[in-house]
């Protein structure tokens, strides 16, 4: 993730329950440990079929989620998890180094609610979480 100035710091949000899933494990764990520090409770998945079981498990508010994963890719998750029947949907966020118009257009198709390009500029990542908050 990009680097975040101290005064861009969330302030006083409500904690939310966030979910990272990328196959690059120091890309989640950095993430994760970024949206940590700003008062998050934040899990990690490596993959599509770990995400789906994380999220069966805790229905997080928040997915970040990478598209180019092996095995199932992160268009194939969201479209999963929006037939899935939660309490309440996620905001589902794809990370990407892919962000080209089309790449947007595909994400919004499969049910994506943001399209982030890799590395991760903090302050629209935490743009979007205020809103959600």
């Amino acid at each position: 993730a990009a680097p975040v100035a101290a005064s861009a710091a969330v302030p006083a949000l409500a904690a939310l329950d966030i979910l990272v899933v990328d196959d690059n494990l120091d890309a989640a764990e950095s993430l994760a440990t970024l949206l940590g520090m700003f008062g998050h409770s934040v899990r990690t998945a490596s993959g599509g079929s770990e995400a789906l079981e994380r999220i069966a498990e805790t229905a997080p508010r928040v997915i970040l989620l990478d598209l180019g994963m092996a095995h199932m890719d992160g268009y194939e998750v969201a479209r999963r998890v929006r037939a899935l029947d939660l309490p309440q949907q996620p905001v589902i966020v794809a990370v990407s180094g892919w962000g080209q118009e089309k790449d947007k257009r595909l994400t919004a198709d499969a049910g994506f609610d943001h399209h982030l390009i890799k590395p991760v500029d903090g302050e629209s990542l935490q743009t979007i979480l205020r809103a959600v908050a």
